[in-house]
């Protein structure tokens, strides 16, 4: 086998001895060398356990005991087996239709287990699939959401827009902060080239009063346009925006190199 079996239940399968042949070779050579592949293997045998130990219990019927009791006695006491002495009395509690039924019941047996495997993976693939769907979803409505607050932000009256120059001498850029005061609400839209390694863009909002205030860390890769909204704290009024070289992951306050900055007539 070059590569790992292409069907969950397979793992399934050689647990419960139905695979043969070429297909239990090449799964047995494969596990050799594939550590991930025989945790499955070990997760397979495990269900294949439970649902052993789920299957009800079969007494065997008395004159099995008997019997059994009767070749150990004769066998020790060097006398004839149990067997040959009562051959119909071990015939009678089941004979050809006792064969019979163990020779269906078998193979049926297997067959269940099988069945119930695949069904166990089933539901296994629907429950990852359906927490796909959920994680899509609460993504898609936080895009909703975000899409409306830049709706409500864009067409608000007293929303500023400030347009950020590239300081000389740093790395090339150009941004735009979209802010308003009384929603407490910011939006960054900017594009500039990699930070150095170790290092991190930090967007800063300069208050009329006060130290700046943390509007973001970004690290943007090649020609990536880096976007978000923050909330902010309400009715601060700025008299300025900057981005700053800090090291990486940010910092409580500014201590960079300011790379695109503007000021708030």
């Amino acid at each position: 086998m070059n590569g790992h079996p292409t069907r969950e239940e397979d793992f399934d399968l050689y647990a419960l001895g139905a695979l043969e042949g070429g297909e239990q070779q090449a799964i047995e050579s494969h596990l050799a060398s594939c550590a991930d592949c025989a945790r499955k293997l070990a997760e397979a045998r495990g269900r294949v356990a439970m649902i052993s130990f789920a299957a009800a219990r079969v007494e065997p019927a008395a004159h099995v005991k008997e019997l059994l009791l009767a070749r150990v006695r004769a066998e020790g006491s060097g006398g004839v087996p149990a067997r040959a002495v009562a051959p119909r009395e071990a015939d009678s509690g089941g004979g050809i239709f006792g064969r019979w039924w163990t020779a269906v019941l078998a193979p049926v047996g297997v067959a269940l287990a099988i069945a119930t495997i695949l069904l166990w993976n089933q539901n296994e693939r629907l429950n990852r699939e359906m927490a796909d769907l959920h994680a899509t979803l609460i993504t898609q409505q936080r895009n909703l959401e975000e899409a409306r607050h830049a709706a409500d932000l864009l067409a608000a009256r007293d929303t500023i827009v400030v347009p950020l120059a590239p300081m000389p001498g740093m790395p090339n850029g150009i941004g735009r902060v979209t802010y308003n005061s009384k929603m407490g609400m910011l939006m960054y839209d900017g594009k500039v080239d990699p930070a150095p390694a170790n290092k991190s863009y930090q967007l800063w909002l300069v208050p009329m009063k006060g130290d700046p205030i943390n509007a973001g860390v970004f690290n943007p890769a090649t020609d990536e346009i880096s976007h978000w909204m923050m909330k902010m704290p309400e009715g601060i009024t700025p008299k300025a925006f900057a981005v700053t070289l800090e090291p990486a992951g940010g910092m409580p306050h500014p201590t960079g190199p300011k790379v695109l900055a503007a000021a708030i007539s």
